[in-house]
């Protein structure tokens, strides 16, 4: 079910050779799949990537004439399994879905995808939903892509670098044998901007053009004696195939700056904020030009040796942006230039947060952090001092205004939800036989634990609230209730629901 209609938009798939898209983000997705001549598309719908399978349902006509398969799935491990198609066969495939909590259900078929290795590129396309805004537990994709060893793409919040690494992420992903993850923030997703078009590919091979023999190859089964070979390809040929691919088609990006002396290596996807502090502290112009030089990771696993050595060689010290924890790239990048004998520091949480969202207001205080303490050449620090001081002033004054703390507003459900009844009968039920346990479940309907309602004392994961309850309903004296929504019932909940839950707990939907 599409959560908002495209059906105007998607005239923008059409454009080709010569035309210029003008849109936001995930249209220019969903354009450069087109471009790279994918030939099936599966997902789950999940903030912030939900709106590329909205776009592929109004855009059905224009994919049947490409012959390009659109299934929305009934989990991201459905979504996943998907692509096994490109294990055997050269037909370039992509899934997508909302992570980490996605990522975690699609794990087992992941995990068999990257490695048996695949033929036909694969790319899948993540919402990394990390931050202030996120609506799930605050986790990162790049311990994932580590241990199974998926390349992952974060490019730069701009559509020409986005729609590159959609195409390239094709060509990694074949010239290593190797899945992709390319994971886009919610800026990224709605950012808006141009990029020169080009025609659309059909697949060589779809159902307008179907495979005629299957193709069998035990090397790519995930048994004794092929997995010990899977894990030997992923680090004698895949990994050194992918390092190759990426410096020589410069998916990373570099961008000079006078005060070289020092610099700041960034993921792509934290670019614009990066460029935005540097302006606010006179270290930018309104056009982005940097007068210290920066580093962009358009790819951040795996990093490429020389390249970092390149950059950081005649420097004093370079910042590490990397939002999220634990420091997997600052952690990488110092044991890549003590292995490179160079002497460059490495600076990045000891100036930075550990954890949480690098806002605009934090990433001004941390690089000004970082410039006061490497006393770059040419760059006086009465000036970057002055405008934190500023920015401290204001909130000083705001609060002084106020006067006090401006009262939360917590999410909530909408009027007219529902949902509202359920639990205010609930309520009702817990004024007469007192409170009772409730396993709760993912969904609008987790706003039950906040005010006035107070219902629910866990959440488990997506149709995991009836699974969740088998642990506790034999040691509480009252029964247990949990509560699922129809979308976790046919995501999770069918086959985690056993006999013994459905006796033990009572389920409302």
């Amino acid at each position: 079910m599409a959560e908002r209609s495209f059906s105007k938009e998607v005239a923008l798939l059409k454009l080709g050779q010569g035309d210029t898209f003008h849109g936001e983000g995930i249209l220019a997705v969903a354009k450069a799949l087109l471009q790279s001549g994918v030939a099936y598309v599966g997902g789950y719908q999940g903030a912030p990537i939900s709106h590329l399978m909205d776009v592929f349902t109004d855009g059905r006509d224009i994919l049947d004439e490409l012959g390009v398969h659109v299934e929305i799935c009934a989990s991201e491990a459905a979504a996943a399994a998907m692509l096994g198609a490109s294990i055997n066969y050269p037909i370039r495939g992509a899934a997508t879905w909302k992570s980490t909590v996605g990522t975690n259900v699609a794990s087992d078929a992941l995990s068999n995808l990257a490695s048996a290795g695949v033929t036909g590129g694969t790319l899948i396309v993540i919402g990394e939903d990390y931050g202030e805004g996120a609506s799930i537990i605050q986790e990162r994709s790049h311990a994932f892509a580590m241990k199974s060893q998926i390349w992952l793409l974060d490019p730069r919040p701009d559509l020409p670098t986005i729609v590159k690494c959609v195409e390239k992420g094709f060509e990694l992903s074949e010239a290593s044998e190797t899945p992709v993850m390319l994971e886009l923030r919610i800026r990224a997703c709605h950012v808006h901007g141009s990029f020169a078009a080009k025609d659309n590919v059909a697949p060589a091979r779809s159902r307008l053009n179907p495979i005629a023999d299957p193709n069998f190859d035990y090397d790519r089964i995930c048994l004794p004696p092929s997995t010990y070979v899977q894990e030997q390809k992923k680090i004698t040929k895949r990994w050194p195939a992918a390092v190759d691919f990426i410096r020589d088609h410069e998916l990373n990006e570099i961008f000079d700056g006078p005060e070289n002396d020092i610099g700041i290596i960034t993921q792509g996807g934290m670019y614009n904020a990066v460029i935005r502090a540097l302006q606010q502290l006179g270290l930018a112009d309104a056009v982005g030009t940097s007068r210290i030089p920066i580093y962009v990771l358009n790819c951040t696993y795996p990093l490429v040796p020389d390249e970092v050595a390149g950059f950081c060689a005649e420097k004093r010290t370079v910042l590490v942006v990397e939002e999220g924890q634990p420091a997997f790239l600052e952690q990488a990048i110092n044991a890549l230039l003590r292995q490179a004998d160079i002497q460059t520091g490495v600076v990045g949480k000891g100036v930075l947060p550990v954890a949480g969202e690098y806002t605009g207001e934090v990433m001004v205080h941390g690089l000004a952090r970082f410039v006061e303490g490497a006393v770059p050449k040419g760059i006086e620090l009465a000036p970057v001092g002055a405008v934190v001081a500023a920015i401290e002033a204001a909130k000083s004054r705001a609060a002084e205004l106020l006067g006090e703390a401006v009262p939360a507003r917590p999410p909530g459900f909408c009027v007219g939800c529902p949902e509202r009844p359920v639990f205010s009968a609930m309520k009702i039920v817990e004024r007469d036989l007192g409170e009772m346990h409730v396993s709760s479940d993912i969904g609008c309907h987790t706003f039950s634990t906040l005010p006035p309602f107070n219902i629910g004392n866990t959440v488990l994961g997506y149709g995991l609230g009836l699974a969740s309850s088998t642990g506790i309903a034999p040691a509480m004296s009252k029964r247990v209730v949990s509560i699922m929504g129809d979308g976790g019932f046919w995501h999770n909940g069918r086959p985690a629901a056993s006999p013994t839950a459905c006796s033990t707990a009572t389920t409302a939907c």
